[in-house]
């Protein structure tokens, strides 16, 4: 079956991605990511701006770099799911992310721009997707020099978040009492 909303199977993805697709509880994955984004995004706007540039330990990100990667990152897979759904066959580039961290200067800005602007980048992921039939959701490429499938992405989408976000609470405090 090739829903958006069966999980994806150890087949469609490499084994390192399995972290992420595990993550994400069963159900409606559409509904899913779009939940999840506002409250990630209540979550982030909860936090002082004073405190969105904290580290958990020197040379760790900051939040505000945490939330850049995972909208840059979040991009990158929803291109992906784009090129292989349209049955590019091109194989599609890796990147470095600690590179791409350190080019944007997330920390230039503030913590409320990075968040509407994550928002805004999970509006057009949804938008991408809910456009998508079973064919094109059951569609495989090459990203990073390995198989992957449409519905995979979305799933590691959606898993890459939950992991940032477990990260952001438990490794920066974020979200208890308001403070990182």
């Amino acid at each position: 079956m090739s829903s958006l909303s069966t999980r994806p199977a150890a087949d469609e993805h490499l084994p390192y991605y399995a972290r992420y697709v595990e993550r994400v509880p069963d159900g409606d994955l559409l509904a899913r990511l779009e939940r999840q984004v506002a409250e990630t995004a209540a979550l982030l706007r909860a936090l002082p701006e004073g405190r969105a540039a904290h580290r958990y330990e020197p040379g760790k990100w900051s939040v505000k770099e945490v939330v850049g990667h995972v909208a840059d990152t979040e991009r990158i897979f929803t291109y992906r799911a784009l090129r292989i759904a349209r049955a590019d066959r091109t194989p599609l580039a890796g990147f470095d992310e600690n590179e791409f961290v350190r080019a944007a200067g997330f920390d230039r800005r503030t913590l409320r721009e990075l968040v509407d602007e994550l928002v805004a980048v999970r509006a057009a992921t949804v938008a991408l997707y809910r456009g998508l039939g079973d064919e094109e959701v059951g569609r495989r490429g090459t990203a990073n020099g390995a198989e992957v499938s449409v519905r995979a992405l979305a799933w590691i989408t959606a898993g890459h978040e939950l992991h940032h976000v477990t990260l952001l609470r438990e490794r920066y405090d974020v979200g208890a009492r308001g403070a990182a």
